[in-house]
This record gives structure tokens, C-alpha cells and sequence, in this order.
């Protein structure tokens, strides 16, 4: 690789528009612009421009979302920039809160050095040798940054394994990961290039890369004898364009990236319900009958449930999948049974996928219309294996894709009595090197627009659903899910961590996978309850699942197992009131659990959060653990090992000699201490800051819990 040679160096202080650039010698340029007093943008143009000259993540706010094909990467529109100013003698920027030293020139490499400006503490370094580094052969790009064994780093999207990143070498490239290695698996569906330090000053600093090419980022596996200890973020045929944002806590980093990123859609109140998807209900020959006796299990059983998650079974014919099409055979009457879930109280949502097979209906009449992710050698669409066929991929930056699929949506899900388009599948893991993305007239090759796809189909679901709602009179906000994505798709969806697979080590590591999401700024998350793939779940596994996703904020039991068997509330009958009492805790903390996620949407907040988010000054909390707060009154000590009937709990220090409250009992428990919590197999260990409100509903008398009862009282502790 050929590091950068810079030819010169320009600073412009005084004022908003000061900014610093460095000439090199392709004829590029380095700039650094300070968007806001702690957050700044480091551009690497080459000499021939930006290869990524759009973006479709960054949206600033207040402004309006981004425009359908993309915001010029080179805008710095709806920032309010800081005055900034220049320190005599050095190539020095500050504002009050972060400033940085360009280095370099005379045969020296080019190097940035961010520092707090009071402290004079280093938030972030680039590599004392060469730092920013390009590959003629393949056009990577890298950056490399001086590294401390004793830094944390966070993020990164639904990664695996413990918190702290640190020693592990992991990519962001979305990917189809049914059954997943919980601990060590990696890539997963998202594309989402954030990465959070803390300091060993005990500072916090976020970096986003806005590239949507395969990005890797080496946290401490590579060492090379000439650079001393380092990290590093390779970008594969992109850009290196990202945001530095700081901060005292690791909340005023987070807040700042997703309000860059666009905020959090704040979804309608009953998508915080308990939601049920039965694969193997929708895939039997008879799913119409089977579905009824469902809904008829939930209302003798008392289930309290709020939504049901069509999987793709209303679509299939054997194990191919036809997105849009009713399989008439199973489902004689769509909208009959439709109406039956919402008669019961249940909202709908269906399945979703972005590749027809070659044999789908529509398939002729869009490959007339080049409505499909084409071959730039052929012009015909571009083929690969699919479900178990054969299909084509939709290029979702091409109107006439956007429009069909919007159409179907409203015709085929939404007119049929469904409310929700779930986008699944949407990993876009196109093969071939020649296929290529429309881009508006502007076209992208496929790796450079991969994760763009999942984005562009959740906008497009999420819009047609508004306009439908617009038009029967409705202002319930839209609620969408999707599996894959970029920063960005929290604008529009909910999301989850996938095809996960049923056992123990599932149960313990997807509580980090959901907890790494929130600080990567996907706040609306959750997990398949009790284990997508693999085994049929036993009785304690299987209970223990469902109290520790009882207050995640995405609560779906979904499955796909043998013999068409699915994760069912009353499945195991020795468990089944258990199961059935942390369902309806959940019910009973929604009003609070309503809260958070207002707060989420209001001051980009993640709803669950790891301890050290809430408490970042006990470096007890950045240990790796099992439990986790929900908002900043509720600790949830969830149970993740078999046969576990007591477990050991740190409890955060707090301020004024504040305790902590146990929510059954009302028993206080010293804080910034240890203690052995009783975990009996009916109930999930709860702790509150002690002198906090909790607000709860109960329901009516007689009926079963729903996602709108009226708060009941405040528990106070």
C-alpha cells in the first residue's frame, strides 16, 4: 500500500467556515471541517473525486430526510457550524470542546491528533507512520490510529461476543447468518460502520465512516514490528469520508451520531406488544385452519398478544417463495383470516423479500421493464440462487421498481387487511462482479450499493404504508421492520438480530448483540425468542428466553423449526403460567416502556442499555455481564445459565447514598457492591434506583392485558 504524500498544507480559522486541507500528490485533497463544537468531518478526496459522490445515511437534523437518489457527499448543509479558531503557531483548530493538530509535511507523514482543548488529553490519534494509505491494485483504502490496550471500543452494528471489541478483527458487509455463531460469528445483516472509544482518560469519542463498501476494522489483532501498537479501518474501493463526534459520556456520543444519521422513528403503541410469528403454522398445507386455531389457543389460553408476524408461508409453494402471491390452497380466504387476527386484537405484518425466482409471475413484465440489479456486460438481469431457486434481485434506485413493489404492498398486503410490510432477505449478497445499480442515472457498482438496497426497500415499504394510512383517514404512525441495513434504516424500522439459533450461548451473547445495537444507535431491537434455527427449545431454556427479551423492546416469538414445530407461548405446559406471567410484566411496564421509547425518539437514548451507559464513571460496569438497564431507572438481571437458581449481580454505585430496590419484595440492596440475587425459575430479577417512579397500567377487569391500558398507579421505590 502507498501512503499519501502531502504537498501542502491550508488553514482557514475565524468564523463558521473554518476549515483546514492538505494538497497531496495525486492531486487530492484531505479536508477537516468542524461541524458542530465537538464533532468534525475528515474528507479524502482523491485525485479523481470521490468514488461515493452520494450519501444516503448522513441526514443532519432537523432537517427533512434524504433526497430518494442521495445527498451529496460534499454538502455540509443543516449543520450549524461552530466559530473555530487557530492556535499561534502550530496547524491547530479548535472550538471549546475538541481540537486537532495537523501534522505532517517535509517528508513526514500526514497525521491528525484530536485532543480536548482543556485537558489537552488525546481523544484520538492517527499512527505516527503513515496513517492514511491507498492500494492501487484493488483501491482499498486504510486508516490507521494509535491504539492503548487499555481503551474499550463499542459498536459496529449487531456484532457478537462480549461488549468491548478490543482484540477482534470484524467487518461490515450485511450478510444472510442463519444460525450464526452467537460468540464469535461475524459478519451478521448490518452494514453499519460506527465505532465508540473510550479513553483511558475515561473520555468518549464515536467515529462513522460513511461508506457503503465492505468496511473491516482491525481493533487489535494485527501487529506489525514498524508501527508500534495500532488499529486500523480498511474501506474496500470507497471513501474515506467520516465523523468524529466527543464527549464526556458515551450518551453525548451516541446522541450526536444518530442525530446525524436522522434520528429514531418513533412507531405506533401497539408494535411494543407481544408478537407471535409461526413459520411453521404459514408453511403447512393447511395454514388458513391452523392459523384460526391459533388465534382460538390465544383467547382460551389468555395469552395477551398484540401482533401476529405472517412469515413467508402465505407466499410459498414447497420451499420456493413468490413475494406478493397468496398461495390460495393453504389461504382459500386471505381476507377472512385477516380479519379474524384483527377481530382478536392482533395487528398484522408480513413477510417481505426483494428477489423474484425466475419462474414468479411478475418476473417477465419487470425484466421488460429493467426493473432488476442488471449485468453491465450482458444488460440482462443478473441471476443467482435464491430460496431454493433461481431469482433477480429488485434495484431499488430505479422508479419502476419503487413503484411496483409500493403497488403490490398496497394491493396484495395492506388491501388484503395486513398492516405492516416486514423487509426480510434483504441482504443483497449479489455474487457477481459485474452487476451494477442504477443509481438514479447515476450507476453504482453492486459493492458499492449493497447495503443501499435494504435502506431504499424499508423507505419504500415504510412510504407506501403512510400514504395508505393517509388515504382510509389514519394518523397512527407507520411501523416497518427490516433485517438488513445501514445507518439510516432507524429513520423508518424497527430491527433485529437475525436467524439466531436456539441454546444457552444464544441466550447469553444476543443479550450483548442487542445491547451493541443500542450503543450503535439502533434503539428499536430485539430477538427471535427462544431461537430461530436448530433444536426445539426445553421447558428452562425456553422460559428463561422469554423473561430476558420480556423487556427488550422488540418482543417476537419467531421460529423455523423440524417438522414445522414453532416456539409457541404454551408449547411446554410445566412452564406455560411462567411464560405467560413475564409476557404480562410486560404489559404491566409498558407505560414506562412507552417512555423510553419516547425518550429514544425525542433525545437519542437507546432503550436498553449496557450499565456503564447509565453509570459511566464505575469502571466496575465496563466488565462483561449479563444484565442490563432498561432507560435509567430499571436494572433487568436476566437468567442465561441452565439450572441457575441464584446469580451473582453487580449493582451500580449511585449518587447521595442512593440503594437499589428490588421490584418484588422491596428489599434495598447496597449500591457499587456485589450480591447473590435469588433467580427462582418463575421470575426474572428486577432492581430500581432507589426514590425512582415506575408508571404502570393493570388492565380492566376480566380483560387480558393490552399495549393502551391506561396507567394504573406509580410504583414509587
Amino acid at each position: 500500500m502507498t501512503p499519501i504524500q502531502m504537498t501542502s498544507w491550508a488553514l482557514h480559522p475565524g468564523g463558521a467556515d473554518a476549515d483546514a486541507s492538505a494538497g497531496l500528490g495525486d492531486g487530492g485533497q484531505l479536508r477537516v471541517v468542524f461541524l458542530s463544537p465537538s464533532m468534525a468531518r475528515v474528507t479524502w478526496a482523491l485525485g479523481a473525486g470521490f468514488r461515493e459522490p452520494r450519501t444516503w445515511s448522513v441526514a443532519p437534523l432537523p432537517a427533512t430526510d434524504v433526497p430518494w437518489e442521495g445527498r451529496a457527499r460534499e454538502s455540509l448543509a443543516g449543520f450549524q457550524r461552530p466559530v473555530v479558531s487557530a492556535l499561534a503557531g502550530s496547524h491547530q483548530l479548535a472550538t471549546a470542546a475538541l481540537a486537532v493538530q495537523l501534522l505532517g509535511g517535509d517528508g513526514q507523514p500526514l497525521r491528525l491528533v484530536w485532543s480536548d482543548p482543556t485537558t489537552q488529553h488525546i481523544f484520538q490519534s492517527d499512527r505516527t507512520t503513515s496513517a492514511y494509505l491507498s492500494e492501487r491494485r484493488t483501491g482499498l483504502l486504510r486508516h490507521c490510529l494509535e491504539r492503548n490496550p487499555r481503551e474499550h471500543y463499542f459498536g459496529l452494528g449487531d456484532k457478537t461476543g462480549p461488549l468491548n471489541l478490543h482484540g477482534r478483527r470484524l467487518r461490515c458487509l450485511g450478510q444472510d447468518s442463519i444460525g450464526y455463531d452467537p460468540a464469535t460469528g461475524d459478519p451478521l445483516y448490518k452494514h453499519w460502520p460506527f465505532v465508540m472509544t473510550r479513553t483511558v482518560d475515561g473520555l468518549w469519542t464515536g467515529v462513522y465512516y460513511d461508506t457503503l463498501c465492505a468496511t473491516t476494522f482491525d481493533l487489535g489483532c494485527e501487529h506489525d514490528n514498524y508501527h508500534g501498537l495500532f488499529r486500523s479501518v480498511e474501506i474496500d474501493d470507497g471513501d474515506l469520508d467520516y465523523y468524529l463526534m466527543v464527549g464526556r459520556t458515551p450518551a453525548e456520543v451516541v446522541a450526536q451520531f444518530v442525530s446525524l444519521i436522522g434520528g429514531t422513528h418513533l412507531p405506533p403503541r401497539w408494535s411494543l406488544g407481544f408478537a407471535q410469528t409461526a413459520m411453521g403454522l404459514a408453511d403447512s398445507p393447511n395454514a388458513q385452519e391452523l392459523l384460526e386455531n391459533f388465534i382460538g389457543e390465544c383467547q382460551s389460553r389468555r395469552v395477551p398478544i398484540s401482533s401476529f408476524h405472517y412469515g413467508s408461508g402465505y407466499s410459498s409453494r414447497g420451499k420456493q417463495r413468490y413475494v406478493f402471491t397468496w398461495n390460495r390452497n393453504k389461504f382459500p380466504d386471505p381476507e377472512g383470516v385477516n380479519a379474524k387476527f384483527q377481530g382478536a386484537g392482533m395487528r398484522l405484518v408480513a413477510n417481505l423479500k426483494p428477489c423474484l425466482l425466475d419462474d414468479h409471475p411478475a418476473y417477465g413484465a419487470l425484466a421488460n421493464q429493467r426493473a432488476f440489479i442488471e449485468s453491465s456486460v450482458t444488460g440482462r438481469p443478473v441471476i443467482e440462487p435464491y430460496w431454493d431457486g433461481q431469482g433477480s434481485h429488485l434495484d431499488f434506485t430505479k422508479p419502476q421498481a419503487v413503484s411496483w413493489w409500493q403497488q403490490q404492498l398496497r394491493e396484495q398486503i395492506l388491501e388484503k387487511g395486513i398492516d405492516v410490510g416486514w423487509n426480510d432477505n434483504n441482504e443483497y449478497a449479489i455474487q457477481s462482479e459485474d452487476a451494477f445499480t442504477q443509481g438514479w442515472n447515476q450507476p453504482l457498482p453492486m459493492h458499492r450499493s449493497r447495503p443501499l438496497h435494504a435502506l431504499l426497500m424499508t423507505r419504500a415499504s415504510f412510504e407506501a404504508q403512510e400514504a395508505f394510512g393517509l388515504h382510509h383517514g389514519t394518523e397512527e404512525p407507520v411501523y416497518s421492520v427490516t433485517r438488513a441495513g445501514p445507518p439510516g434504516i432507524q429513520r423508518y424500522a424497527q430491527t433485529w438480530s437475525g436467524d439466531n439459533t436456539t441454546s444457552w450461548a444464544s441466550l447469553k451473547w444476543n443479550i450483548r448483540t442487542g445491547l451493541q445495537m443500542g450503543l450503535s444507535g439502533m434503539f428499536n431491537i430485539g430477538h427471535d425468542v427462544g431461537g430461530f434455527y436448530g433444536p426445539v427449545p426445553e421447558p428452562e431454556l425456553f422460559l428463561r428466553w422469554v423473561q430476558s427479551c420480556a423487556l427488550n423492546p422488540r418482543m417476537v416469538m419467531n421460529s423455523w423449526k423440524a417438522n414445522n414445530v414453532s416456539n409457541l407461548p404454551w408449547m411446554h405446559p410445566e412452564v406455560t403460567d411462567a411464560v405467560l406471567d413475564a409476557i404480562r410484566l410486560r404489559y404491566r411496564l409498558m407505560p414506562y416502556l412507552w417512555q423510553c421509547f419516547q425518550r429514544a425518539s425525542a433525545h437519542h437514548e437507546p432503550i436498553i442499555r449496557p450499565t456503564f451507559f447509565n453509570f459511566p464513571n464505575d469502571s466496575a460496569c465496563l466488565n462483561d455481564n449479563d444484565e442490563f438497564m432498561l432507560g435509567d431507572r430499571l436494572l433487568v438481571a436476566p437468567v442465561v445459565n441452565e439450572g441457575e437458581r441464584q446469580r451473582s449481580l453487580y449493582l451500580p454505585n449511585l449518587p447521595d447514598g442512593k440503594g437499589w430496590i428490588d421490584f418484588y419484595s422491596r428489599a434495598r440492596s447496597t449500591a457499587g457492591a456485589w450480591h447473590a440475587v435469588d433467580a427462582p425459575l418463575h421470575r426474572l430479577p428486577l432492581f430500581v434506583v432507589e426514590g425512582a417512579e415506575l408508571p404502570v397500567s393493570v388492565p380492566l377487569a376480566g380483560a387480558l392485558p393490552k399495549h393502551d391500558d391506561p396507567v394504573s398507579e406509580v410504583l414509587r421505590f
